[in-house]
């Protein structure tokens, strides 16, 4: 069974661009990226979603 995409090509290379190693993913591509930057990719995209959720929920 294929895994469902959760995060967006563009928003994942947003993200690995703030983070400071897209350089690594044009590179190597996604699977040189170490973990410790995949698991900050996660934490910033969990951020940046809740932070969405508030502003959504401050709009009502």
């Amino acid at each position: 069974m294929a895994r469902k995409r959760i995060m967006s090509d563009r928003l994942k290379e947003e993200i690995a661009k703030d983070l400071g190693f897209y350089d690594v993913v044009e590179r190597e591509g996604w699977g040189g990226i170490k973990s410790r930057d995949a698991g900050n990719m996660v934490k910033r995209a969990i951020e940046m979603a809740q932070q969405q959720l508030a502003e959504e929920a401050k709009a009502k």
